[in-house]
């Protein structure tokens, strides 16, 4: 991996983490053609829960658009349909870090709570439901308005794992994370009320040890993690006093320990930010 043009503190902050994997870093600022700071910018990562962002502004888009109505009640439940034609799948309450969700389960809930619960705490379950609302053709639509590239691609839901044996997966790359957000910040997704209705729940994130953690105070900070085994991701969406927004994004597939991929995204976030703002 060829460091050689970036800031010392964010090369180590990188190789303190990357062990033998791959870590990911690109901020970009609205308005300008070229990242910031680019570290691995195309290399694929599992997308994990960062697939949840795309997700959530296809459900604003419908909403804008007349053919979602949020405040509809779904029923809660486990049994989907897999994007492997004639099989079906359901989620292990135990891989989910939302609760709430599953104690309601055989009963109603808005949409507009299980968008709230799929970003700010990750909820699984609620994903897969507000997933099959909206459908993988919209999400598909938000990343090409985006501008991401063909390594991008959000194709099935958490856990569908005969989709997964399939080789349909979810799949990310950082440039085509912080060009989503980008996108989201100029208004080129959805309308300004969509948009801020976006940025709104982002800023609702409850996990906040990764980018947020790295960044100095007093900015506007919203953010999806991602995680399982080996893996960590974080994508924010930063509003800074004269600056425009920057759409930051660092992932992580490497071996070692949650708290130290954490930790190291912290550093990260905090060396890119320097570089941003040099």
């Amino acid at each position: 991996m060829d460091l050689s043009y970036a800031d010392p503190s964010l090369s180590a902050a990188v190789e303190s983490i990357r062990r033998s994997g791959t870590v990911s870093v690109v901020a970009r600022v609205a308005g300008e053609v070229e990242p910031r700071v680019s570290v691995e910018p195309d290399a694929r990562h599992y997308s994990a829960s960062i697939m949840k962002l795309p997700i959530l502004v296809a459900a604003y888009r419908l909403v804008e658009r007349g053919r979602l109505d949020l405040d509809r009640p779904v029923v809660v439940h486990n049994d989907f349909a897999s994007q492997s034609a004639g099989h079906r799948f359901s989620l292990d309450p135990a891989e989910d870090s939302d609760p709430d969700t599953w104690a309601a389960l055989g009963s109603e809930v808005t949409l507009r709570v299980l968008v709230h619960r799929m970003v700010t705490v990750s909820g699984n379950l609620a994903t897969d439901l507000v997933l099959d609302e909206v459908g993988t053709d919209e999400v598909a639509a938000v990343l090409a308005a985006a501008g991401c590239s063909e390594r991008t691609a959000i194709v099935r839901g958490i856990e569908d794992y005969p989709a997964r044996d399939a080789g349909i997966d979810n799949m990310i790359t950082a440039d085509d994370m912080a060009r989503l957000m980008v996108a989201l910040a100029e208004g080129r997704l959805a309308g300004s009320e969509a948009s801020e209705a976006c940025e709104q729940v982002l800023q609702a994130q409850e996990y906040r040890s990764g980018i947020p953690a790295g960044l100095p105070d007093g900015l506007v900070i919203g953010n999806k993690t991602g995680w399982i085994t080996n893996v960590n991701h974080d994508v924010a969406l930063v509003r800074a006093p004269g600056l425009s927004p920057v759409g930051l994004a660092v992932l992580v597939s490497a071996p070692g320990t949650e708290e130290e991929r954490e930790a190291g995204i912290a550093r990260i976030a905090a060396a890119a930010w320097a570089e941003v703002t040099r």
